[in-house]
């Protein structure tokens, strides 16, 4: 086991609770997206709610780990992959808060035959988030387990491509208004993104991994 922290408990301790708030937002998303289809935008306004306190606290908590990096000079040799890291990672939770927003806002009308389909892509692209967090994880306590995390992540992001495409291709051969065919395809392709860019997170967290091992 290759940690990265040794003595910095405080520092590790400050990652640790942002991890955990970032896994909390994941499935506070994914229970907006299922109360949205199931109950509808009241509903899903309460999760929307948790889901911008946990935004608010993992800003908070990036904040404090980056004054840690600084003010108390820990890890030199990481600290642009690790502020990398967290920024990004951050990003992803607010992509989840701007989604649910945009349902909230919006209340887009989805045809029945497709909440189904809406509900597994939200499942699946929360999922990709979950494996991102267990990844960047294990890149502080155990950089062996970083390449299987990583596959998941990969492994999710191309089958959320793939339902995304499928319910672009039937929304689109629907006998509607093109202006709902546009809404619908826009909020697949906002619940997808966030496992594009959870795959990105990745992508940058792979890089890092290698400098640890040179």
């Amino acid at each position: 086991m290759l940690s990265i922290f040794k003595k910095k408990d405080n520092l590790e301790k400050q990652i640790e609770e942002f991890l955990t708030t970032v896994e909390m937002g994941s499935q506070s998303f994914l229970s907006g997206i299922t109360c949205y289809f199931s109950g509808g935008v009241e509903t899903l306004d309460i999760c929307l709610a948790e889901l911008s306190a946990l935004e608010g606290k993992a800003d908070n908590l990036r904040r404090e780990i980056e004054t840690s990096l600084y003010a108390e000079t820990l890890i030199p040799e990481s600290r642009g992959d690790v502020l990398g890291l967290i920024e990004s990672t951050d990003h992803v939770l607010n992509l989840m808060e701007e989604t649910l927003q945009q349902f909230s806002v919006e209340i887009p009308d989805i045809a029945e035959e497709f909440h189904q389909l809406y509900l597994d892509l939200g499942g699946i692209s929360a999922s990709a988030v979950m494996a991102m967090v267990k990844a960047i994880r294990s890149y502080f306590q155990d950089l062996e387990e970083v390449r299987d995390n990583i596959n998941k992540v990969i492994f999710y992001e191309k089958e959320a491509d793939r339902l995304a495409d499928m319910i672009k291709r039937r929304v689109f051969r629907m006998d509607t208004k093109l202006c709902k065919k546009i809404h619908m395809r826009y909020f697949a392709y906002h619940i997808e993104y966030i496992s594009d860019v959870a795959e990105d997170v990745c992508d940058r967290l792979a890089i890092a991994t290698i400098k640890r091992y040179m």
